[in-house]
């Protein structure tokens, strides 16, 4: 029978997993198989006849099937594990795959890449390294708006890359942890406003939207608080978030976003699309280990204020018993 602590055990390890060993190689990482399986069937989802209405169609179809198989095919080896082998490895497959769904270290590991080229003042190596995480020309930007793209993808990842996952295990065990991730995988490879991706990655888009809606805004009321702990600017940080979170394309990204362009007091730009918050001091590489912070800090905080407490309520009503058959 599945006890409260036993939940509990499997979050706090899936997030200590994490904090200490970071993502595996991309050969070893289940999510970067998950991209190969993506893009083997891409070319598939484009029409001969370049047909927008058929290639929405093929999208919809491809992005609810991969995440369905995959969030069901993971929910029934938690099953067998836990009635085949018992509780012990149970905690430990569902940490590991918690672990896997979320990616602080990584984040940290890529922002520290960027800056370290810039403290050896190498602007092109550090945005090479920007460009892997960022969805734009990096190519011409000058160090502040490297610096602004690196705590722009801190925020962005706060939501999509660690709490969100959080939020759906804290529900759905380790099945919605990484159906999420799935969801987050689709999006970053399908989801552009293209003419090439468009209409196939339509769905992808949506459902990462839909799903983000309600941990962005939870992430950005716990952000304050770890604002105000980490003793940044957390007022700075509130009217910033009132008067920018809308500004951005995604309405979910813009909330953690400007959390920190107040809390740092900086302004964030991406140039031609949107500027967050005022330049009461210049991006530096300090700011970016202070977002760094405030993301790590807001991370565990989420789950000890949301998750936790939703799992033990969860429990109590009889939701776990009713989903793992026990």
């Amino acid at each position: 029978m599945i006890i409260i602590e036993d939940l509990l055990i499997a979050l706090v390890g899936g997030m200590v997993l994490d904090f200490i060993f970071g993502d595996p190689p991309n050969s070893c990482h289940p999510v970067a198989w998950l991209g190969r399986v993506i893009e083997f069937f891409l070319p598939n989802l484009k029409s001969n006849d370049n047909s927008p209405r058929r290639e929405k169609i093929n999208g919809i179809i491809f992005s609810i099937s991969l995440i369905s198989i995959f969030g069901i095919a993971i929910h029934i080896g938690t099953l067998t594990v836990l009635h085949m082998f018992g509780l012990i490895y149970f905690i430990i497959l569902c940490s590991v795959i918690l672990k896997i769904s979320i990616a602080i270290k990584g984040m940290e590991k890529h922002a520290k890449a960027i800056m370290t080229e810039l403290a050896r003042n190498d602007l092109s190596a550090a945005q090479q390294n920007l460009s892997l995480i960022v969805r734009r020309d990096t190519k011409s930007l000058d160090e502040q708006h490297v610096l602004s793209g690196t705590v722009e993808c801190i925020g962005e990842s706060l939501v999509d890359g660690i709490n969100s996952s959080l939020f759906y295990y804290s529900f759905l065990g380790p099945a919605g942890s990484f159906a999420f991730r799935i969801v987050n995988t689709l999006d970053s490879m399908l989801g552009y406003h293209d003419d090439y991706y468009d209409n196939i990655g339509w769905m992808s888009a949506r459902i990462d939207t839909i799903a983000n809606y309600v941990p962005a805004r939870i992430t950005a009321l716990l952000m304050v608080l770890a604002v105000k702990l980490l003793g940044a600017d957390w007022r700075t940080s509130i009217e910033t978030l009132r008067r920018d979170h809308n500004k951005t394309y995604s309405p979910n990204a813009g909330f953690p976003m400007a959390i920190l362009a107040g809390a740092l007091r900086i302004r964030l730009e991406k140039i031609g699309y949107y500027s967050l918050g005022e330049q009461y001091e210049l991006l530096s590489i300090d700011k970016c280990r202070m977002a760094i912070s405030i993301m790590k800090l807001t991370a565990v905080l989420f789950s000890m204020i949301f998750s936790a407490p939703l799992i033990a309520v969860l429990y109590f009503v009889g939701w776990w018993r009713l989903l793992f058959g026990v």
